[in-house]
């Protein structure tokens, strides 16, 4: 498939048409990089207009980012759509207002009595079919501006709830007060919701303290390659 080839040819100076044509560029986005920054650095290296990305990953996230050139900017949206596998930590004991740690943490409580077994068991609640209301530090729209700018300049903001999918919801480890996880969600779920309401479902706070998208689709971050392996002398 053309996406494993770019593993070896990502770094080479190849000629434009051939991204022009289309190509899947599988990038592992390192820790505090924008989504676009990887974007906006391969567009410089490959000399090319046309290329964006399947589906944002916080600045504070890691992993797989499917990035399309070309002609193949046409199925951003079918890779969009597709199955995603993330995982990560969270961190209970506390809150913060991005629900993640762009945010400083607050309203500290006590993890004590949370016992594995009650860990475990809450995961079934957010298993399956559920109903997620978005974090107000987001990028969705509200009459034309982000959510997140609004939220920024301290005016009050509403999201409704929307339906996701948890397809499974597994704790591979626990070191209170963090518990590790393995998520494999529908399109459109924010993992820092998750973590939000996980915490609050366990009565004590929580917020998503590290998170790695490890899959979209069939397309595995095994096969992609790192943003140390692009040239940087563009």
């Amino acid at each position: 498939m053309t996406y494993l080839r770019e593993k070896l040819t990502v770094t080479e100076n190849n000629a434009t048409n051939s991204y022009e044509e289309g190509r899947v560029l599988l990038i592992d986005k390192p820790l505090d990089w924008t989504s676009f920054d990887v974007v906006r650095k391969l567009r410089n290296q490959i000399k090319i207009k046309k290329i964006g990305h399947a589906g944002t990953l916080d600045p504070l996230a890691t992993g797989l980012l499917i990035i399309c050139t070309g002609r193949f900017t046409k199925k951003i949206n079918e890779y969009m759509a597709q199955e995603k596998e993330y995982t990560g930590s969270i961190t209970l004991g506390a809150t913060t207002p991005t629900f993640d740690l762009e945010s400083e943490p607050e309203n500290f409580l006590s993890t004590e009595g949370i016992t594995p077994a009650m860990i475990e068991q809450a995961t079934a609640a957010f298993t399956g079919p559920i109903l997620q209301v978005p974090p107000i530090h987001s990028a969705i729209k509200i009459n034309g501006q982000r959510v997140y700018e609004l939220a920024r300049k301290g005016k009050e903001v509403k999201l409704e709830p929307r339906p996701v999918t948890i397809f499974s919801f597994e704790i591979t480890a626990i070191e209170l007060p963090v518990v590790y996880f393995k998520v494999t969600c529908s399109t459109g779920t924010y993992i820092r919701s998750l973590a939000n309401d996980f915490g609050a479902a366990l009565g004590c706070g929580g917020y998503l303290s590290s998170l790695r998208r490890t899959r979209i689709g069939a397309f595995q971050v095994e096969d992609a390659v790192p943003m140390e392996a692009v040239r940087t002398d563009s």
